[in-house]
């Protein structure tokens, strides 16, 4: 039988990377107890180290604030999970977090992971709150435990032809033509189906449709059969390692469509990608999570971030405040009992984040306040494009002269 001992010495172990000084430990007699769970191992690792990094600056903040101020200033304790990328992991962490007697769970970033979490925190009426998880399935289950913050592939998708669209219109109708190439899991492929079957509907052609496993570690021949096609937009529905090769592969074969289009692109919305890249980052369009950029918390949190040797990244910022919704929810429920928080997340109207949402309202467990925003690579930085409402700067496109 685990132990909550050996829980948590399984998890610091395989948490090193992100645990040291600054985790946050309860200091009240009664903590209140939230897993913490990301693929921080495996192919997926950095994506989820970040998670855990956003996580845990979220409870520091928390518990320097007063901790749960309705539970008489009880700390948040994280309990540290490592889903190593796979689906079946991130299921047996469920088990030892349940046994451990935590309240609640936030993770668990891939949507394959999400949804095998989930299923199993259901079996204990365990409260989920998905930070980043795109696949749909994830809130079409009727589980009653599951909250998505972010939006889902679906609204992804959808913003992304609107904006597409338009920007295509205003230029003239430049590009007529898509290459989509995309990771094998559940999210990539979604993704890939969703676009396959609505860019027609709008007056694209669809040339090709392309999948890769998750790693992939050699994109030449795609970006080879990219060059035959030779399509005016490539849309890439990546994690970040495969995004940054694909994009490598294509300038180091002169591969220049007029646009690279992302829908959840797994590197275009990151500021670790343009610092390692800047050659082939230029001109970038995502559709994808981002922040507020007219919130004044961003630009403080962001340097904390950067001050402890890493990006602002959309995993950061998601889980971030996935954590303070679920806090919310412990607030008004004032208790740690997992139906009261379940019930009290199911009435969120939680809106003070910096999310470019509004209050938050759960429908079958998914945010439907949530929006993804577009970005683009600009003049050495990324700036939002559309909407209105948050634009920094005009869009180029088409990108290639």
């Amino acid at each position: 039988m685990t132990t909550r001992r050996t829980f948590l010495t399984q998890s610091a172990a395989a948490a090193a990377v992100l645990s040291a000084p600054w985790v946050v430990r309860a200091h009240s007699a009664t903590p209140v107890k939230v897993g913490v769970l990301h693929p921080v191992t495996g192919a997926l690792a950095y994506s989820g180290q970040q998670c855990r990094l956003g996580a845990l600056l979220a409870i520091e903040d928390i518990n320097k604030a007063g901790g749960i101020k309705a539970l008489g200033g009880a700390k948040i304790e994280a309990l540290l999970g490592d889903a190593q990328s796979r689906p079946e992991a991130g299921s047996a962490e469920v088990e030892k977090m349940n046994a451990a007697g935590v309240s609640a769970i936030v993770g668990a970033y891939a949507s394959a992971i999400c949804l095998a979490t989930t299923q199993t925190a259901a079996k204990y009426g365990l409260p989920h709150v998905v930070d980043v998880g795109v696949a749909d399935q994830i809130v079409e289950r009727g589980l009653n435990n599951t909250f998505r913050f972010g939006p889902g592939y679906r609204t992804c998708t959808e913003r992304a032809i609107t904006d597409l669209v338009a920007l295509n219109d205003a230029a003239g109708k430049p590009a007529k033509t898509v290459m989509i190439v995309h990771e094998d899991s559940l999210f990539g492929t979604g993704t890939a189906a969703l676009l396959s079957k609505a860019l027609p509907e709008h007056g694209f052609e669809v040339k090709e449709v392309v999948k890769h496993p998750n790693p992939t570690r050699d994109f030449n021949n795609i970006v080879l059969r990219m060059r035959s096609v030779n399509p005016d937009i490539v849309i890439p529905a990546n994690y970040y390692n495969e995004y940054a090769l694909l994009l490598r592969a294509m300038k180091q074969q002169k591969v220049s469509p007029k646009a690279i289009y992302s829908v959840l692109g797994g590197a275009a919305s990151s500021y670790k990608f343009l610092k390692e890249f800047p050659d082939v980052a230029n001109g970038i369009i995502d559709c994808n999570h981002w922040f507020n950029p007219k919130d004044a918390r961003v630009a403080p949190l962001k340097a904390r971030v950067e001050e402890k040797g890493a990006y602002f990244s959309y995993e950061v910022f998601m889980t971030y405040v996935s954590v303070y919704l679920l806090v919310d929810a412990i607030e008004r429920a004032k208790s740690t009992d997992r139906a009261a928080i379940t019930d009290a997340l199911a009435s969120s109207t939680f809106s003070d984040h910096l999310m470019p949402y509004g209050p938050t309202k759960f429908v079958n467990g998914q945010n439907t306040g949530a929006q993804p925003l577009l970005t683009q690579v600009i003049d050495g930085d990324i700036k939002v494009i559309i909407p209105e409402a948050y634009r920094q700067a005009n869009a180029q496109f088409p990108v290639k002269a």
